[in-house]
């Protein structure tokens, strides 16, 4: 299976998209795709499970609390985080059924036996995701699709609408400081993000805002852990 941008390939689709961030939100044939994310020749097959947008008021103050700790300063991880698993980088596969019908073999590919590949540019826009997200004025917490720990909660400090287009400029789902949860996210020496149990993430492609963390969204559609 073919799904894959290479990091310096990721970063020269990130600066041409984001010489074209007058690109709507919702047009998809002018994003670029650098990566295939096929399965066979007929492409994506889509899981329809559905999907729910999962946000912090929705579920209460005791989920509030559980979360732990978001925003903040970067907190970095050391690389034996990333070490051989049970199951590639994790211990265990990705969940059976994700949300906004991402592809869970591409998402298990990525998120457990990988360290330097993306989903391609656009792909996000492809899922329910984008009219879920902008169906809701409430923050949307994003979680590992491997364990089910909350990642990042957005958008924070800012409106969706702002979110939104960042992401569509960049490519991916682009989370700041402030919408990261610290307590379950790291970012190694190379700027790889991952989660504390092994689940890679994206990468941190800082611009002169701060940090930018470049997301796949396959990586944060799990579902929240029982």
């Amino acid at each position: 299976m073919k799904f894959v941008t290479r990091l310096p390939a990721l970063l020269l689709a990130c600066k041409a998209l984001a010489n074209a961030a007058k690109t709507s939100i919702g047009s998809v044939s002018s994003l670029p795709r650098r990566s295939a994310l096929r399965i066979g020749s007929a492409g994506l097959a889509w899981q329809n499970f559905g999907s729910a947008a999962h946000s912090i008021e929705e579920f209460g103050d005791q989920t509030a609390n559980q979360i732990g700790r978001i925003g903040g300063q970067l907190v970095q991880g050391d690389e034996s985080l990333m070490s051989q698993k049970a199951h590639g980088t994790t211990e265990s596969a990705v969940q059976p059924k994700l949300r906004w019908n991402v592809d869970r073999e591409t998402a298990d590919r990525i998120c457990s036996f990988n360290r330097r590949f993306a989903e391609y540019a656009g792909y996000w826009t492809n899922t329910a995701f984008l009219e879920e997200a902008r169906q809701t004025t409430r923050e949307i917490v994003y979680y590992d699709s491997v364990s089910g720990k909350p990642l990042f909660v957005a958008p924070r400090g800012r409106s969706m609408t702002d979110f939104l287009v960042e992401s569509n400029v960049h490519g991916w789902p682009s989370f700041r400081d402030q919408e990261v949860v610290w307590s379950n996210v790291r970012v190694l020496r190379d700027g790889e993000t991952v989660s504390v149990d092994g689940t890679h993430l994206g990468h941190n492609l800082p611009d002169r805002n701060g940090n930018r963390f470049c997301i796949n969204l396959v990586s944060v559609s799990g579902n929240p852990a029982v």
